[in-house]
C-alpha cells in the first residue's frame, strides 16, 4: 500500500482538484491522509465531501513539516508520498513511481519530471555530487517507508533538499523517472511559490532591492549547508 500524505494550510480551493486526481489513479492500492494544519478557509467543508474515503488529521498551525511528520505516524502503507495540496497528479503517477521502485531495489525513493504552471521541470538521473550542489528533486516522490527519517521541523524552506541529503547520509539514493507525472498550480505564496533561476544570480542588495522570498531562500540554504557540512 502507498500512504499519500497531504499537508494543507489555506488550500481549500485547490484541494478538491488534488484529491480527485488521486482517486483517478490507475494504481488503486493507497490510502490518503490529509493533515489540516489549522486552516481557517473552506478546507473543512471540502474535506467533508471525502470523509468516507480519506483520513483527516486536524492540528493547530505548526508548519508543513510538522504536518507531514504527523501524517506519516498514522500511515499504514509500505510507501509514503508527500503530496502538496496544490498538486494535480497524472493518472499514471502512482503506477509509474511504484514500478520504478520495484525495478530498482537499490533505490529508496522515485522522483520524476513535473510542471509548474506552464513550465516543465526536466530533471535528471540521481547524482549525489549534484545533490550536494543544489536541490533538483521535488517533495512529491515515492519513498520506502522504512527509509524515511522524518522532516526537520526547524527548516521552513528547502525542506525537500534537507530530506534527500539526510537520506543520502544514511546511504539512501533515488531513482529517476524521465516523465512528467504531476503538475503544480502556481501560488503567489505558500509551498508552491517559485522564482526563476536568474533571480538568484542578480546581486539585488547592491541595488538596494530586497526580495523577501529570496532572503528566506538564502537563509534556509545557509542552514542546510551548515547542517550537512557543505562548503
Amino acid at each position: 500500500m502507498i500512504s499519500i500524505i497531504i499537508p494543507t494550510y489555506q488550500h481549500g480551493q485547490a484541494l478538491k482538484q488534488c484529491l480527485d486526481s488521486l482517486f483517478a489513479q490507475t494504481y488503486q492500492d493507497f490510502e490518503i491522509i490529509v493533515v489540516n494544519d489549522g486552516s481557517t478557509d473552506n478546507t473543512k467543508i471540502v474535506l467533508e465531501h471525502y470523509k468516507d474515503r480519506i483520513k483527516v488529521i486536524n492540528q493547530a498551525n505548526s508548519g508543513s513539516n510538522a504536518a507531514r511528520n504527523n501524517g506519516s505516524k498514522s500511515a499504514i502503507g509500505d510507501y509514503l508520498l508527500f503530496c502538496d495540496a496544490d498538486i494535480i497528479a497524472d493518472k499514471n503517477m502512482l503506477e509509474e513511481m511504484k514500478h520504478a521502485l520495484d525495478h530498482d531495489q537499490n533505490a529508496s525513493y522515485a522522483y520524476s519530471d513535473f510542471m509548474w504552471g506552464a513550465k516543465i521541470f526536466k530533471l535528471y538521473p540521481f547524482n549525489k555530487g549534484e545533490l550536494y550542489i543544489k536541490n533538483y528533486i521535488h517533495t512529491n516522490s515515492l519513498i520506502r517507508k522504512n527509509c524515511f527519517p522524518g522532516f526537520d521541523v526547524n527548516i521552513a524552506r528547502l525542506q525537500d533538499w534537507d530530506l534527500w541529503l539526510t537520506m543520502l547520509e544514511s546511504g539512501y539514493v533515488g531513482t529517476y523517472i524521465p516523465k512528467v507525472l504531476f503538475s503544480v498550480k502556481p501560488r503567489k505564496s505558500g509551498i508552491s511559490g517559485w522564482l526563476p533561476s536568474f533571480v538568484y544570480k542578480v546581486p539585488w542588495r547592491k541595488f538596494g532591492i530586497k526580495i523577501k522570498r529570496l532572503d528566506s531562500y538564502e537563509k534556509a540554504e545557509k542552514i542546510i549547508k551548515a547542517k550537512h557540512s557543505i562548503t
